[in-house]
C-alpha cells in the first residue's frame, strides 16, 4: 500500500468518525454549549485559581507540619 492509500484511508477513518460525533449520547450536550463571554470566562477562571492556590496552601501547610512538627511537640514536651 503506498502514501496515497493510506493517507485516503486515514482520511475516511477520521471523517467516518467525525460525522457520528454530534448523533450520539454527547450531542444534546454539544448543541446546547456555548462559548462563554469575557464575565463568565473571567468568574470561572477565579474560581479555578482559587481553587488551586487553596490546595497549593494545603499541601504547603501538611509538608510544613510534617517536616517541623516533631521537633516542635519535642521541645514543647520537653523531651
Amino acid at each position: 500500500m503506498d502514501i496515497m492509500e493510506r493517507s485516503w484511508k486515514g482520511q475516511r477513518y477520521v471523517e467516518g468518525y467525525l460525522k457520528g460525533v454530534g448523533k450520539g449520547k454527547y450531542g444534546r450536550v454539544l448543541k446546547m454549549a456555548k462559548k462563554p463571554d469575557a464575565e463568565e470566562y473571567k468568574r470561572s477562571l477565579q474560581v479555578t485559581s482559587l481553587g488551586a492556590i487553596a490546595i497549593g496552601g494545603l499541601g504547603f501547610a501538611i509538608y510544613y507540619v510534617w517536616k517541623y512538627g516533631p521537633d516542635f511537640f519535642r521541645s514543647l514536651l520537653g523531651l
